[in-house]
């Protein structure tokens, strides 16, 4: 465990402290303070909201995870600071040596944190066991087009792909999906529990973790066996706290308590933090958007309900849509710091499109009871709808879901079109239930993995997606699969906007909002860096 000097125990304390008087309002876990390290004036404080499911990236597919994921796994290939542009990372050179073939050359004397090898084989381990054990809550779906990992030697990986010229296979292992793990410290056919992780030092990226606490707090010490694309942390060290409540976050950045507070404060606690002079409101690229998922086999009329009939499930989803007003939760809830989204794929990315809006509603953005009225009646439909929405209590997606929630239940309501069971859940159990098939429809944002369009429909649309809704087309499955080996680019982007086409006329899921990554950093620390990968890094952080 990291050693830190008097004064900075005294912060620490106040981190602690803080975290706790948010225990003590909601109920959850929040931030523990502890120990941690190096001089006090090099240890970088972070704050979160923001829940881990799992240390394991084979058992995780959100932003809470990943944020720790990137700074202690290595990857084989990586974006740089504010670049889109894939590059070798661990890797010594990463090309495609023929359509289908990826091959990949290791510096020799590679070392895992524990002192073990890293070679050829942790890289194999690495793939094989993430679409072995092909988790609910992982990103396993996203190697829908790696037929095999084969290694010549113990610097070389070549991976061997069903379909040639794959556009999309070098920016998927930068993802989830790319991190590397210790296969002498990890199982090869489950989830590693965090502890053992932990205990075994099975890290390899720019830190170690040296203690942790699940959800509370964890502290990050540099990993001097660290070789790859990213500059050795300039900081001696980061202790991550998690926050029951947003608002304690916020004072605890105001204060000073915390360094960096990232992910998530209220639209109105940054609007507020923008004029404070002791810290500095830092925004990166958007990407980040919000959307309802229905389960098409328990929402209602679906496919395992009494009451099976897809025209009716269709009907259901086309006048939900039709019934959404976008413009006042993104002003109202969220102080402008959301927009309207009116497709799969957000504006700034190539292909993106506005077809909710020209299929649903008013066709100008606004809602239109008597078209949804229609649809149902059309379908044979009997109102209201009773419809089970479920959202998330505990601020991973940040302090206004429920005001975002209940804005919903009231626009789809006032009609009497649909009556609105909303309930709430907590993540950590939030991100079983949802794939357990126990919310006929609910809330989930998205965080991108890679900037391009293709992370905002082969995620969400193939049969085997991460949302596991039971969603399953054909023709958006050609489509998929056809713009990812669409070399060119004006082709590509036709193809991107079929599939939002036809995913507007099925609608498995409803996007409605679109944000921009926002981080608050005290005056003195510089560093912080929302890039384009849409990746929070450490290792430039300092004060």
């Amino acid at each position: 465990m990291i050693s830190v000097s008097k004064k900075a125990r005294v912060r620490l304390g106040l981190v602690a402290a803080t975290a706790a008087a948010g225990l003590v309002l909601s109920g959850c876990a929040g931030g523990d303070g502890g120990t941690g390290g190096g001089d006090e004036d090099n240890v970088i404080l972070v704050g979160t909201t923001d829940k881990v499911t799992t240390l394991d990236p084979a058992g995780s597919y959100d932003n809470g995870s990943l944020s720790v994921q990137t700074q202690v796994f290595p990857y084989l290939v990586n974006t740089d600071y504010n670049s889109t542009d894939v590059v070798p990372d661990l890797a010594e050179s990463a090309e495609f040596t023929s359509p289908s073939e990826y091959t990949v050359t290791l510096p020799a004397g590679l070392k895992w944190a524990n002192g073990n090898d890293l070679t050829s084989s942790d890289v194999k381990f690495s793939f094989d066991r993430n679409i072995a054990i092909a988790d609910p809550n992982g990103a396993s779906s996203l190697l829908y087009n790696l037929d095999s990992v084969t290694t010549p030697d113990d610097t070389t990986v070549v991976f061997h792909l069903k379909t040639d010229n794959d556009q999309i296979f070098p920016l998927i292992l930068t993802s989830f999906p790319g991190a590397i793990v210790d296969e002498e410290s990890f199982s090869a056919d489950a989830i590693t529990p965090d502890a053992d992780i932990v205990a075994a030092n099975a890290f390899g990226g720019p830190y170690t973790i040296t203690s942790y606490d699940f959800n509370k707090t964890v502290e990050f010490a540099p990993n001097p066996n660290y070789k790859g694309l990213l500059d050795a942390p300039v900081n001696d060290g980061v202790i991550l706290s998690v926050y029951a409540d947003s608002s304690n976050l916020k004072l605890a950045v105001q204060e000073g308590e915390v360094d960096v507070a990232y992910r998530s404060l209220s639209p109105t606690d940054i609007e507020d933090l923008r004029g404070n002079d002791a810290v500095k409101v830092v925004d990166g690229p958007g990407g980040e958007i919000r959307y309802v998922v229905f389960n098409f086999d328990t929402m209602p009329y679906g496919a395992k309900t009494d009451q099976a009939d897809a025209k009716k499930a269709l009907a259901v989803r086309q006048a939900f849509a039709s019934l959404i007003d976008r413009e006042p939760i993104a002003e109202q809830v969220y102080k402008g710091t959301y927009t309207p989204l009116y497709s799969f794929v957000p504006d700034g990315f190539a292909g993106a499109t506005q077809i909710l809006k020209d299929l649903y509603g008013d066709g100008n953005g606004g809602p239109d009871a008597d078209k949804a009225a229609q649809i149902l009646a059309d379908a044979g439909v009997e109102t209201p709808v009773q419809l089970s929405l479920q959202y998330n209590s505990d601020d991973h997606y940040g302090p206004s879901s429920g005001d975002e929630y209940a804005m919903l239940k009231e626009q789809l309501e006032s009609t009497g079109l649909f009556s609105i069971d909303l309930k709430s859940t907590e993540w950590v159990q939030y991100s079983k239930d949802r794939t357990a098939d126990v919310y006929p429809a609910y809330q989930l944002g998205w965080f991108p993995d890679y900037s391009d369009a293709d992370n905002y429909l082969t995620p969400f649309f193939l049969t085997n997606n991460f949302l596991g809704n039971h969603f399953s087309d054909s023709q958006v499955e050609q489509l998929i699969l056809q713009q990812a080996v669409e070399t060119d680019p004006a082709k590509r982007v036709q193809e991107i906007e079929d599939i939002q086409a036809r995913m507007g006329e099925l609608l498995s899921t409803v996007p409605f909002l679109q944000g921009a990554q926002v981080a608050v950093a005290g005056a003195d620390v510089n560093g912080v860096i929302l890039d384009a990968s849409f990746k929070f890094r450490y290792a430039p952080v300092t004060k």
